[in-house]
């Protein structure tokens, strides 16, 4: 007797890769895929974490040095960018084959709940991560008001 199994719809496309199929015709030969020079960006990749006086924000930044580096706050929006150098120093008889390194800019925007006070904002960069500490602006002007 056979057994049954269920069949999955999702299963089966998700092993079928046709860029991997189409790149398998090009393994072996000289030049490397045109599209490979097309890749986007890389993420910036960043973790938010809240306490009751500020927000604390990691980005993930490789490769960078801190003079390459800015970061902007205006109200609750905070963007950080930078920009990737690569170093191009090769011998005379050295040639590049592949490399899978960007470099180019990378930037990064988004909003926070409350609004920060940008005056006593730090950052600090060690071994490839941004530490930001956004304290959060009092706000003077908001009070509860009792209902009669």
């Amino acid at each position: 007797m056979t057994s049954m199994t269920r069949w999955n719809p999702i299963k089966a496309v998700s092993r079928f890769d046709p860029v991997a199929t189409f790149d398998d015709l090009f393994r072996g030969l000289t030049t490397r895929p045109m599209w490979r020079d097309l890749e986007a960006s890389p993420d910036l990749p960043i973790d938010v974490t809240e306490d009751a006086k500020a927000f604390h924000i990691k980005a993930e930044m490789p490769g960078i040095t801190k003079d390459d580096i800015e970061v902007s706050v205006e109200g609750s929006q905070v963007a950080i960018s930078a920009e990737v150098r690569r170093e191009t120093k090769k011998k005379d008889d050295e040639r590049e084959l592949y490399t899978e390194r960007y470099y180019g800019k990378v930037y990064r925007a988004f909003s926070l709940p409350s609004d920060i006070d940008s005056s006593k904002a730090d950052a600090r960069y060690d071994n490839g991560v941004l530490h930001l500490t956004l304290p959060k602006k009092s706000n003077g002007s908001m009070r509860k008001i009792a209902v009669n």
